[in-house]
Protein backbone atom coordinates (compact mmCIF):
# COMPACT_ATOMS: atom_id res chain seq x y z
CA UNK A 1 0.00 0.00 0.00
CA UNK A 2 2.78 2.73 1.09
CA UNK A 3 4.61 1.67 -2.60
CA UNK A 4 1.62 1.87 -4.53
CA UNK A 5 1.06 5.45 -2.88
CA UNK A 6 4.81 6.39 -3.29
CA UNK A 7 4.09 5.24 -7.08
CA UNK A 8 1.10 7.71 -7.23
CA UNK A 9 2.81 10.52 -6.06
CA UNK A 10 6.23 10.25 -8.44
CA UNK A 11 4.10 9.50 -11.29
CA UNK A 12 2.17 12.83 -10.76
CA UNK A 13 5.04 14.41 -10.59
CA UNK A 14 6.63 13.92 -13.31
CA UNK A 15 3.41 14.27 -15.06
CA UNK A 16 3.31 17.67 -13.62
CA UNK A 17 6.67 18.69 -14.64
CA UNK A 18 6.47 17.19 -18.21
CA UNK A 19 3.55 20.12 -18.67
CA UNK A 20 4.82 22.46 -17.02
CA UNK A 21 8.42 21.93 -19.20
CA UNK A 22 5.83 21.61 -22.42
CA UNK A 23 4.02 24.96 -21.00
CA UNK A 24 7.30 26.79 -20.92
CA UNK A 25 8.58 25.39 -23.91
CA UNK A 26 5.31 27.29 -25.95
CA UNK A 27 5.38 29.68 -24.23
CA UNK A 28 9.09 30.54 -24.64
CA UNK A 29 8.48 29.98 -28.07
CA UNK A 30 5.49 32.09 -28.45
CA UNK A 31 5.52 34.99 -26.54
CA UNK A 32 9.02 35.03 -25.20
CA UNK A 33 8.93 38.37 -23.82
CA UNK A 34 6.27 37.31 -21.03
CA UNK A 35 9.19 34.97 -19.59
CA UNK A 36 11.09 38.25 -19.85
CA UNK A 37 9.24 40.65 -17.79
CA UNK A 38 8.56 37.72 -15.28
CA UNK A 39 11.91 36.72 -14.64
CA UNK A 40 13.18 37.39 -10.93
CA UNK A 41 15.51 40.29 -10.31
CA UNK A 42 18.39 37.34 -9.71
CA UNK A 43 17.66 36.32 -13.29
CA UNK A 44 17.90 40.08 -14.73
CA UNK A 45 21.10 41.10 -16.60
CA UNK A 46 23.06 43.24 -15.20
CA UNK A 47 23.96 45.85 -16.99
CA UNK A 48 27.52 46.16 -18.60
CA UNK A 49 29.66 48.41 -16.25
CA UNK A 50 30.69 51.40 -18.90
CA UNK A 51 33.56 51.19 -20.47
CA UNK A 52 36.44 53.98 -19.88
CA UNK A 53 36.66 56.85 -22.18
CA UNK A 54 38.66 56.57 -25.09
CA UNK A 55 41.68 58.72 -26.02
CA UNK A 56 40.36 62.51 -27.64
CA UNK A 57 41.35 62.52 -31.21
CA UNK A 58 41.99 65.71 -32.50
CA UNK A 59 43.84 69.06 -32.41
CA UNK A 60 41.56 70.73 -29.64
CA UNK A 61 44.64 71.57 -27.04
CA UNK A 62 46.72 72.58 -30.38
CA UNK A 63 43.82 75.59 -31.15
CA UNK A 64 43.31 75.79 -27.54
CA UNK A 65 46.87 77.22 -26.96
CA UNK A 66 46.92 79.14 -30.23
CA UNK A 67 43.76 81.15 -30.38
CA UNK A 68 44.04 83.43 -27.66
CA UNK A 69 46.60 85.07 -29.57
CA UNK A 70 45.02 85.57 -32.69
CA UNK A 71 43.12 88.83 -33.38
CA UNK A 72 40.95 90.42 -35.86
CA UNK A 73 42.01 93.30 -37.33
CA UNK A 74 39.62 95.93 -38.44
CA UNK A 75 41.02 98.67 -41.27
CA UNK A 76 39.79 102.19 -42.56
CA UNK A 77 40.96 103.35 -45.66
CA UNK A 78 40.13 106.28 -47.66
CA UNK A 79 38.19 105.42 -50.80
CA UNK A 80 39.57 103.25 -53.72
CA UNK A 81 40.32 105.39 -56.98
CA UNK A 82 39.54 102.52 -59.23
CA UNK A 83 38.91 98.61 -58.74
CA UNK A 84 41.08 96.15 -59.44
CA UNK A 85 40.79 93.14 -61.93
CA UNK A 86 39.91 89.95 -61.11
CA UNK A 87 42.42 87.53 -61.00
CA UNK A 88 42.85 83.96 -59.51
CA UNK A 89 45.45 85.04 -56.62
CA UNK A 90 43.22 86.14 -53.88
CA UNK A 91 45.33 87.91 -51.05
CA UNK A 92 41.78 88.83 -49.35
CA UNK A 93 40.88 92.44 -50.71
CA UNK A 94 39.17 95.22 -49.10
CA UNK A 95 35.32 94.79 -48.58
CA UNK A 96 34.38 98.43 -50.35
CA UNK A 97 31.17 100.62 -49.68
CA UNK A 98 31.16 102.11 -52.96
CA UNK A 99 32.37 104.46 -54.85
CA UNK A 100 33.76 107.74 -53.00
CA UNK A 101 32.81 105.58 -49.50
CA UNK A 102 35.29 105.02 -47.13
CA UNK A 103 36.76 101.33 -47.58
CA UNK A 104 37.04 98.78 -44.70
CA UNK A 105 39.53 95.78 -45.11
CA UNK A 106 39.04 92.56 -42.26
CA UNK A 107 41.77 90.67 -42.02
CA UNK A 108 43.39 88.61 -39.00
CA UNK A 109 46.19 89.21 -36.98
CA UNK A 110 48.72 87.11 -34.63
CA UNK A 111 50.17 88.53 -31.19
CA UNK A 112 53.91 87.41 -31.00
CA UNK A 113 55.14 89.47 -28.32
CA UNK A 114 54.13 90.53 -24.22
CA UNK A 115 55.03 93.87 -25.40
CA UNK A 116 51.63 94.14 -27.62
CA UNK A 117 53.73 93.46 -31.14
CA UNK A 118 51.21 91.61 -33.78
CA UNK A 119 52.41 90.10 -37.19
CA UNK A 120 49.74 90.67 -40.02
CA UNK A 121 49.94 90.95 -43.76
CA UNK A 122 50.53 94.66 -45.08
CA UNK A 123 47.50 94.46 -47.83
CA UNK A 124 45.01 94.40 -44.87
CA UNK A 125 46.58 97.35 -42.98
CA UNK A 126 48.79 99.25 -45.89
CA UNK A 127 47.39 103.05 -46.37
CA UNK A 128 44.71 102.54 -43.23
CA UNK A 129 43.93 105.59 -41.35
CA UNK A 130 42.59 104.23 -38.56
CA UNK A 131 43.52 99.83 -37.21
CA UNK A 132 41.18 98.51 -34.54
CA UNK A 133 42.25 94.99 -32.98
CA UNK A 134 39.58 93.02 -31.17
CA UNK A 135 40.97 90.15 -28.97
CA UNK A 136 39.49 86.50 -28.74
CA UNK A 137 38.16 87.35 -25.05
CA UNK A 138 36.42 90.57 -26.23
CA UNK A 139 38.62 93.26 -25.60
CA UNK A 140 39.66 95.99 -28.19
CA UNK A 141 42.99 98.22 -28.76
CA UNK A 142 43.54 101.06 -31.15
CA UNK A 143 46.34 99.33 -32.88
CA UNK A 144 49.79 101.80 -33.58
CA UNK A 145 51.45 100.77 -37.24
CA UNK A 146 54.76 100.48 -36.24
CA UNK A 147 55.74 99.26 -40.03
CA UNK A 148 55.43 97.25 -43.54
CA UNK A 149 57.51 95.42 -46.10
CA UNK A 150 55.30 94.92 -48.91
CA UNK A 151 58.37 93.01 -50.33
CA UNK A 152 57.17 90.36 -48.05
CA UNK A 153 53.18 91.55 -47.70
CA UNK A 154 54.55 91.56 -43.63
CA UNK A 155 53.52 94.40 -41.47
CA UNK A 156 54.12 94.84 -37.18
CA UNK A 157 51.17 96.34 -35.25
CA UNK A 158 51.44 97.50 -31.61
CA UNK A 159 49.30 97.58 -29.03
CA UNK A 160 48.88 98.38 -25.43
CA UNK A 161 46.93 95.85 -23.10
CA UNK A 162 47.90 94.03 -20.10
CA UNK A 163 47.68 90.35 -19.85
CA UNK A 164 48.12 90.19 -23.34
CA UNK A 165 48.13 86.07 -24.40
CA UNK A 166 51.13 85.15 -26.70
CA UNK A 167 51.47 82.57 -29.42
CA UNK A 168 54.36 80.26 -29.14
CA UNK A 169 56.68 79.97 -31.80
CA UNK A 170 57.67 76.74 -33.90
CA UNK A 171 60.05 76.09 -36.79
CA UNK A 172 59.07 76.23 -40.19
CA UNK A 173 62.41 75.14 -41.40
CA UNK A 174 61.20 71.28 -39.45
CA UNK A 175 58.05 71.29 -41.32
CA UNK A 176 57.39 68.52 -44.06
CA UNK A 177 54.72 67.44 -46.68
CA UNK A 178 51.64 66.00 -45.17
CA UNK A 179 52.49 67.38 -41.68
CA UNK A 180 49.06 68.68 -40.13
CA UNK A 181 48.73 72.18 -40.07
CA UNK A 182 45.66 74.32 -38.38
CA UNK A 183 44.73 77.87 -40.44
CA UNK A 184 43.24 80.31 -37.72
CA UNK A 185 41.40 83.58 -38.70
CA UNK A 186 38.32 85.45 -38.73
CA UNK A 187 37.30 84.86 -42.14
CA UNK A 188 33.98 86.45 -43.62
CA UNK A 189 33.98 88.38 -40.45
CA UNK A 190 31.95 84.98 -38.64
CA UNK A 191 34.13 85.11 -36.21
CA UNK A 192 37.40 83.35 -35.28
CA UNK A 193 37.69 80.06 -37.21
CA UNK A 194 39.56 77.28 -36.93
CA UNK A 195 40.22 74.90 -40.31
CA UNK A 196 42.61 71.71 -40.78
CA UNK A 197 44.86 70.99 -43.21
CA UNK A 198 47.79 68.97 -44.20
CA UNK A 199 51.41 71.04 -45.41
CA UNK A 200 50.45 70.36 -49.39
CA UNK A 201 54.30 71.78 -50.42
CA UNK A 202 57.04 74.11 -49.33
CA UNK A 203 59.16 76.69 -50.96
CA UNK A 204 56.83 77.92 -53.06
CA UNK A 205 58.09 81.03 -55.26
CA UNK A 206 57.38 82.91 -58.41
CA UNK A 207 53.91 82.91 -58.09
CA UNK A 208 53.70 86.41 -58.73
CA UNK A 209 51.88 87.33 -55.32
CA UNK A 210 55.26 89.35 -53.69
CA UNK A 211 58.64 90.02 -54.48
CA UNK A 212 60.34 87.83 -52.05
CA UNK A 213 58.43 84.34 -52.05
CA UNK A 214 58.98 80.90 -50.15
CA UNK A 215 55.66 80.27 -49.68
CA UNK A 216 54.13 77.02 -47.14
CA UNK A 217 51.36 75.29 -49.62
CA UNK A 218 48.03 74.07 -47.14
CA UNK A 219 45.04 72.62 -48.62
CA UNK A 220 43.84 74.08 -44.93
CA UNK A 221 40.64 76.38 -45.73
CA UNK A 222 41.47 80.19 -46.05
CA UNK A 223 39.25 82.60 -46.81
CA UNK A 224 39.15 86.42 -46.93
CA UNK A 225 39.26 87.81 -43.54
CA UNK A 226 42.14 84.70 -42.37
CA UNK A 227 44.86 87.11 -44.58
CA UNK A 228 47.35 87.81 -41.65
CA UNK A 229 46.18 84.81 -39.25
CA UNK A 230 48.00 82.27 -37.80
CA UNK A 231 49.13 78.58 -39.65
CA UNK A 232 49.88 76.42 -36.34
CA UNK A 233 51.32 73.12 -36.50
CA UNK A 234 50.13 70.04 -34.33
CA UNK A 235 51.53 71.44 -31.41
CA UNK A 236 49.53 74.96 -31.63
CA UNK A 237 52.97 76.63 -32.41
CA UNK A 238 52.99 79.14 -35.11
CA UNK A 239 54.76 77.86 -38.27
CA UNK A 240 53.62 80.84 -41.12
CA UNK A 241 51.51 83.79 -41.52
CA UNK A 242 48.04 83.09 -43.81
CA UNK A 243 48.35 85.12 -46.61
CA UNK A 244 46.97 84.17 -50.22
CA UNK A 245 45.01 81.80 -52.22
CA UNK A 246 44.54 80.49 -55.50
CA UNK A 247 40.85 80.83 -56.57
CA UNK A 248 39.06 81.54 -59.76
CA UNK A 249 36.06 82.99 -57.33
CA UNK A 250 38.03 84.25 -54.64
CA UNK A 251 36.69 81.49 -51.89
CA UNK A 252 38.88 78.62 -51.01
CA UNK A 253 39.96 75.62 -53.16
CA UNK A 254 42.24 74.21 -50.92
CA UNK A 255 45.44 76.12 -52.05
CA UNK A 256 46.53 78.31 -49.70
CA UNK A 257 49.79 80.13 -48.82
CA UNK A 258 51.62 81.08 -45.85
CA UNK A 259 54.95 83.38 -45.24
CA UNK A 260 57.37 81.02 -43.10
CA UNK A 261 57.61 82.23 -39.24
CA UNK A 262 61.41 82.40 -40.26
CA UNK A 263 60.90 85.01 -42.76
CA UNK A 264 57.96 86.76 -40.46
CA UNK A 265 60.81 87.15 -37.43
CA UNK A 266 63.48 88.61 -39.26
CA UNK A 267 60.61 91.42 -40.42
CA UNK A 268 59.57 91.74 -37.14
CA UNK A 269 63.02 92.66 -35.91
CA UNK A 270 64.18 94.63 -38.24
CA UNK A 271 60.65 96.93 -38.33
CA UNK A 272 60.59 96.96 -34.82
CA UNK A 273 64.70 97.76 -34.28
CA UNK A 274 65.12 100.11 -37.65
CA UNK A 275 61.79 100.56 -38.74
CA UNK A 276 62.21 98.95 -42.27
CA UNK A 277 63.74 96.26 -43.56
CA UNK A 278 67.25 96.41 -44.94
CA UNK A 279 68.58 94.63 -48.08
CA UNK A 280 71.35 94.57 -50.17
CA UNK A 281 71.33 95.70 -53.91
CA UNK A 282 73.32 95.19 -56.75
CA UNK A 283 71.19 96.96 -59.72
CA UNK A 284 70.93 94.41 -62.49
CA UNK A 285 68.08 93.11 -64.77
CA UNK A 286 67.86 89.98 -65.11
CA UNK A 287 66.95 87.23 -67.15
CA UNK A 288 66.89 83.20 -67.46
CA UNK A 289 69.91 81.41 -69.18
CA UNK A 290 68.02 80.02 -72.32
CA UNK A 291 70.38 77.62 -74.64
CA UNK A 292 69.63 79.94 -77.18
CA UNK A 293 71.19 82.64 -75.10
CA UNK A 294 74.13 80.68 -74.55
CA UNK A 295 74.89 80.13 -78.41
CA UNK A 296 74.00 83.89 -79.05
CA UNK A 297 76.76 85.14 -76.63
CA UNK A 298 78.96 82.48 -77.44
CA UNK A 299 79.44 81.88 -73.07
CA UNK A 300 81.20 79.07 -72.23
CA UNK A 301 78.99 78.01 -69.55
CA UNK A 302 75.50 77.03 -69.56
CA UNK A 303 74.56 77.88 -65.88
CA UNK A 304 73.85 81.08 -64.26
CA UNK A 305 71.81 84.24 -64.31
CA UNK A 306 71.66 86.71 -67.83
CA UNK A 307 72.07 90.08 -67.03
CA UNK A 308 69.72 92.28 -69.68
CA UNK A 309 70.42 95.81 -68.03
CA UNK A 310 72.45 97.68 -65.86
CA UNK A 311 71.29 100.32 -63.77
CA UNK A 312 72.68 103.42 -64.22
CA UNK A 313 75.41 104.72 -60.98
CA UNK A 314 74.07 101.25 -59.42
CA UNK A 315 76.49 99.07 -57.16
CA UNK A 316 77.18 96.65 -60.00
CA UNK A 317 77.78 99.44 -62.50
CA UNK A 318 80.40 100.72 -60.37
CA UNK A 319 81.67 97.70 -60.14
CA UNK A 320 81.76 97.22 -64.28
CA UNK A 321 79.12 94.31 -65.31
CA UNK A 322 77.52 94.53 -68.36
CA UNK A 323 74.48 93.20 -69.88
CA UNK A 324 75.03 90.33 -71.67
CA UNK A 325 77.19 88.78 -68.44
CA UNK A 326 75.72 86.05 -66.96
CA UNK A 327 76.17 86.17 -63.46
CA UNK A 328 77.33 82.77 -61.82
CA UNK A 329 78.20 83.63 -58.27
CA UNK A 330 77.36 86.08 -54.92
CA UNK A 331 79.76 86.17 -52.64
CA UNK A 332 81.03 82.33 -52.98
CA UNK A 333 77.56 81.00 -53.18
CA UNK A 334 76.28 79.96 -56.84
CA UNK A 335 72.95 81.69 -58.79
CA UNK A 336 71.64 79.56 -60.93
CA UNK A 337 67.89 81.63 -61.18
CA UNK A 338 66.98 85.18 -61.24
CA UNK A 339 65.16 84.57 -58.05
CA UNK A 340 68.00 83.11 -56.36
CA UNK A 341 69.92 86.40 -57.53
CA UNK A 342 67.46 88.35 -56.39
CA UNK A 343 67.41 86.66 -52.69
CA UNK A 344 71.34 86.48 -52.55
CA UNK A 345 71.37 89.94 -52.82
CA UNK A 346 69.14 90.91 -50.93
CA UNK A 347 70.95 88.78 -48.47
CA UNK A 348 73.96 91.03 -48.44
CA UNK A 349 74.60 93.52 -45.90
CA UNK A 350 74.13 97.27 -47.22
CA UNK A 351 78.03 98.78 -46.90
CA UNK A 352 79.79 95.25 -47.66
CA UNK A 353 81.66 94.24 -49.93
CA UNK A 354 81.58 91.13 -51.72
CA UNK A 355 82.93 89.15 -54.86
CA UNK A 356 80.60 88.86 -57.91
CA UNK A 357 81.13 85.57 -60.34
CA UNK A 358 80.64 86.45 -63.68
CA UNK A 359 81.07 85.02 -67.21
CA UNK A 360 81.85 87.02 -70.00
CA UNK A 361 81.79 85.59 -73.85
CA UNK A 362 84.87 82.85 -72.68
CA UNK A 363 85.99 85.08 -70.24
CA UNK A 364 85.55 84.01 -66.40
CA UNK A 365 85.80 87.67 -63.92
CA UNK A 366 85.48 87.90 -60.09
CA UNK A 367 84.36 91.46 -59.92
CA UNK A 368 84.49 94.00 -56.39
CA UNK A 369 81.43 95.42 -55.41
CA UNK A 370 80.10 97.43 -53.08
CA UNK A 371 76.48 96.17 -52.03
CA UNK A 372 74.22 99.11 -52.22
CA UNK A 373 70.70 99.24 -50.02
CA UNK A 374 67.30 98.07 -52.13
CA UNK A 375 65.07 101.15 -52.82
CA UNK A 376 61.54 100.98 -51.85
CA UNK A 377 59.70 99.49 -54.12
CA UNK A 378 57.28 101.01 -56.30
CA UNK A 379 53.63 100.41 -56.57
CA UNK A 380 53.73 98.93 -60.32
CA UNK A 381 56.83 98.03 -61.88
CA UNK A 382 57.36 95.49 -64.85
CA UNK A 383 61.17 94.49 -64.34
CA UNK A 384 62.16 94.72 -60.54
CA UNK A 385 65.92 95.17 -61.00
CA UNK A 386 68.18 92.87 -58.25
Amino acid sequence: MQKSGLRAWWLLFSQATTVALAAWFVVGTLKPHWLHSAAPVLLQQVPAPAASSPARVGYALAARLATPAVVSITASKPPARSARGEAPWHPFPLNRRGEGRPQVGLGSGVIVSSQGYLLTNNHVVAGASDIEVLLSDGREARAELVGTDPETDLAVLRIRLPGLPVIRLGRAETLQVGDVVLAIGNPFNVGQTVTSGIVSALGRSQLGINTFENFIQTDAAINPGNSGGALVDAEGQLVGINTAIFSRSGGSLGIGFAIPISTASQVLEALVKDGQVARGWIGVQTRELTPEMVDAFKLSTKQGVLVSGVVGKSPAAAAGVKPGDVVTGVAGKPVLSPAELLSAAAALKPGSQVLLAVQRGSESLELKLLVGQRPKPQIQTDEAPE
